[in-house]
């Protein structure tokens, strides 16, 4: 994906901190170039997300060379009242699963979903 990623109308399940918290639970070493085009963000976008996970302590990272390799804290908690309780690693557990289930199967009916 070059340049700049298309634009998104409209409300979304997830925040931009979840999309690139999960990439990097997907990949402890992606780039920030990596990270941005899965996430249909900017890789300032991404820059500012990164620090915000890690000044809450969500996320640490070490460089290695050239390369960052990024560190998850499992049992921090969400931020959100609603989920008080609920960890960052339920929350990628849920995410990771959703992710190999789309990725294992390339068609998958739509109607399924809804009922599921």
């Amino acid at each position: 994906m070059d340049g700049v990623p298309e634009s998104h109308t409209g409300w979304t399940f997830l925040t931009n901190h979840a999309r690139v918290l999960a990439a990097i639970a997907d990949n402890h070493n992606a780039r920030i170039r990596d990270i941005a085009a899965h996430c249909r963000l900017t890789e300032r976008a991404v820059q500012k997300i990164i620090a915000d996970l890690e000044e809450d302590g969500y996320l640490s990272h070490t460089r290695e060379g050239r390369t960052n390799t990024y560190r998850i804290d499992p049992s921090k908690v969400l931020r959100h009242p609603a989920e008080s309780g609920l960890a960052v690693a339920s929350l990628l557990s849920l995410l990771a699963r959703d992710e190999a289930d789309r990725t294992s199967t390339p068609e998958v009916d739509s109607r399924h979903h809804a009922t599921a």
